[in-house]
């Protein structure tokens, strides 16, 4: 899957899933902008990729101004992967805090929106713009003990769809993914018995790695994609099927 010419924005790319995107792209060809609220981290993906670097803070209206300013016209392609996954997790739903509730939600989901909103219109102007949301599989199936972060993805996947019907005029696409647990340090802290869950359960059993999935995403960015518009792919080696 070639991505030459592209120019490409991922968040969330300082490491984990985003940093493995990340790889993938530039391997594939894409011109990389790569966004994070870690600067240090970000800067030394960045530099071996041979990628710009912008810091991001997806709770900061201003700061996803800046960055869509900074990034410029034309964008072909915006992966939103930064999102709060760690720390929120193994609690029932009435003891999580509004604080914590509020902060996923203003990352996950108003952040994703505004990130959207903010180069929607340098996506346009590429002509074949493409935008590729991490959602997660665990808003697909009802993961207990995890309603922030679950309700959170759920949100995004149902804004997928509303602005692949605003977008899609325009010749912007919009898809989702939705792993399940993979073999990143954000998963660290989920108990053993939920990734045996996982492993055991999938269709292709076993644990998956970030790279996995990294070639469906360089697909998803890619002009063929259009006629995937609006959906969302639950890349989990079968665990949920939809």
């Amino acid at each position: 899957m070639s991505l030459q010419a592209r120019r490409i924005l991922v968040t969330g790319a300082a490491r984990g899933l985003g940093a493995t995107l990340a790889t993938h792209l530039a391997d594939a060809g894409a011109d990389l902008i790569l966004a994070d609220i870690l600067e240090d981290e970000g800067r030394a993906v960045a530099e071996k990729l041979g990628a710009r670097f912008h810091p991001v803070d997806l709770r900061d209206p201003g700061s996803i101004t800046a960055l869509a300013d900074a990034v410029g016209g034309p964008l072909h392609g915006l992966v939103n992967n930064g999102a709060i996954a760690t720390g929120i997790g193994g609690i029932g739903f009435e003891d999580v805090d509004i604080d914590t509730w509020d902060r996923v939600m203003e990352v996950n989901v108003r952040g994703t929106w505004l990130m959207i909103k903010a180069t929607a219109a340098l996506l346009r102007q590429s002509g074949s713009g493409r935008i590729v949301n991490v959602a997660s599989d665990t808003a697909l199936w009802g993961a207990p003990n995890l309603i922030s972060y679950t309700a959170s993805k759920g949100a995004v996947i149902s804004m997928t769809r509303s602005l692949a019907r605003e977008l899609g005029p325009d010749g912007v696409g919009v898809t989702a993914i939705a792993p399940g647990i993979l073999t990143t340090e954000s998963t660290d802290y989920v108990p053993r018995a939920r990734h045996a869950q996982y492993e055991d359960g999938r269709a292709v059993p076993g644990a998956q790695p970030p790279e996995d999935i990294a070639g469906t995403v360089a697909f998803l960015l890619s002009e063929a994609a259009l006629t995937l518009t609006g959906q969302v792919l639950p890349v989990n080696r079968g665990f949920v099927f939809t």
